[in-house]
């Protein structure tokens, strides 16, 4: 990164002025000990925040280029003894080597940046054995989900988060000072014992992309199984063609609509299902299933997965025309038609028939590429809860509808053609077609004056069979309590 974008403040002089209690922190003396990629991205954002940075190194004369100019880089023993806020920029198999400097450490704050290489390798946390080490300070955990190139980029294109744990309140709330001057946003993770927690946060791989992973891998095996079947295997054994070519492109590109259609029905299918579960309960208070709950916390993922594959069936589609294959066919097609004496091979019912399926197909992508773009965090952020929920919940179902029309379209006649069934399989397209008609179905009947008055409602706090007191005039003029149920 060039060298005058990392001189800009990450928090403007109004920021420091709005709050007074960060202009201390910015400019007190912070140490680093440790000299790798880390803690010098961490010693410049220091610097550039305005702190004062002393950089403990065990050769401070070979290190001394590597940090800016304004850091100041000596051995650790006297690092230690200029500041009370001390980075713990080295591995666990090091800290041993720090053990000269108890006597100078004491009673100062040592903040653990490290991680480990395996998730749960140790009994304890780097933090909690840096504590054991160093009774006489207190350790802190933070900055270890941040990594050298967001500190170098600032919190403007990495992750904004800084999370940090400790024992003791005084001490968190010092380096949460030192985030935010630094333009990060510190969590507060509780106590110590959440270290373990947090060192095993970097080293998991898309732990909420799992499962819809796997349910695209398998809907998409499903479905090129299902379709090989259909193109290639039935006219290979019933009319001894060839159609193995068709496996690297046309069958894919037969399968990732199906994969994308039916994905983004799973979008909006646990919505409905929430709704017959609050309808049939008659209460917003009960908990939904396990398996329901995960399902709604996994709509995001699918729906961006719907729209990869939606993305790559476009790009297929386009490069259907530039195969051998496609290009031999033409010409055969060309043949045929002079043979034939065919002037004239144009059938309006057809040509219609794909400039609406074209058109709906565009639309559908183009909604969901919307989708996508706004369900990135940076991009919800900029939105209130209205439009986001009118862009996910609203335009998220009308890009359902236009893909259910744009499968319709690509159907047209076909699914009542008895030659159009292979192996007496129906089209894959008309199994598709189950699970969005029903969600779009439920959508509609709870959309229905009765049924909406209903579920809101129910939404808005009322419960079936609760009871509540009312009052009646009596016949001296006084009024009398007594309980009605609330669903009468």
């Amino acid at each position: 990164m060039p060298r005058g974008d990392m001189a800009k403040p990450l928090l403007g002089r109004r920021n420091m002025e709005s709050n007074p209690d960060l202009a201390p922190a910015a400019g007190r003396t912070v140490g680093i000990l440790g000299s790798g990629d880390f803690a010098r991205s961490l010693a410049t954002r220091l610097v550039y925040s305005g702190f004062q940075v002393v950089v403990g190194s065990r050769n401070p004369k070979r290190c001394a280029g590597l940090f800016p100019s304004a850091a100041e880089v000596t051995g650790q023993a006297d690092a230690a003894k200029k500041t009370d806020v001390i980075f713990v920029a080295v591995f666990r198999e090091h800290y041993s080597t720090l053990s000269d400097l108890t006597d100078v450490l004491a009673g100062k704050i040592l903040v653990d940046v490290s991680n480990n290489t395996e998730i749960n390798h140790h009994k304890e946390s780097n933090a909690e054995y840096l504590a054991s080490l160093f009774p006489a300070c207190t350790v802190v955990k933070g900055f270890n989900v941040i990594s050298a190139w967001t500190l170098q980029s600032g919190p403007r294109d990495g992750n904004k988060q800084v999370l940090i744990c400790c024992d003791n309140q005084e001490a968190k709330r010092t380096v949460a000072e030192i985030a935010q001057v630094m333009g990060f946003t510190p969590v507060d993770m509780g106590s110590l014992s959440s270290a373990c927690e947090m060192e095993n946060i970097p080293l998991r791989l898309l732990p909420a992309w799992k499962i819809p992973v796997f349910l695209a891998l398998g809907l998409f095996l499903c479905f090129y199984t299902y379709n090989f079947i259909r193109q290639v295997l039935h006219p290979y054994i019933w009319e001894q063609k060839n159609k193995f070519y068709k496996i690297p492109v046309e069958v894919v590109n037969s399968t990732l609509p199906c994969v994308a259609y039916v994905m983004l029905s799973l979008v909006y299918l646990p919505g409905v299902l929430a709704a017959s579960f609050q309808l049939h309960y008659g209460t917003k208070y009960r908990r939904f299933p396990d398996w329901l709950d995960q399902w709604l916390q996994h709509r995001k993922q699918i729906g961006l997965l719907s729209f990869f594959c939606a993305a790559l069936h476009a790009v297929y589609s386009l490069c259907l025309p530039m195969r051998r294959s496609h290009r031999y066919q033409l010409i055969n097609a060309a043949v045929k038609q002079v043979m034939e004496k065919k002037t004239d091979a144009w059938i309006e019912e057809e040509v219609w028939r794909m400039e609406i399926y074209v058109s709906f197909g565009i639309m559908a992508l183009g909604l969901l590429s919307l989708l996508a773009i706004t369900s990135l965090p940076s991009i919800a952020n900029s939105l209130n809860w209205r439009e986001f929920s009118f862009i996910q919940s609203t335009l998220g179902f009308i890009a359902l509808v236009v893909s259910t029309l744009h499968t319709l379209t690509f159907g047209w006649t076909r699914a009542f053609d008895e030659n159009q069934y292979k192996f007496y399989l129906p089209p894959s397209y008309t199994l598709t077609l189950l699970v969005p008609c029903t969600v779009i179905l439920a959508k509609i009947f709870f959309h229905l004056p009765c049924i909406h008055q209903r579920l809101r409602r129910i939404r808005n706090g009322w419960e079936k069979g609760r009871y509540v007191k009312f009052t009646l005039p009596s016949a001296t003029g006084e009024y009398s309590s007594g309980e009605s149920s609330s669903n009468v």
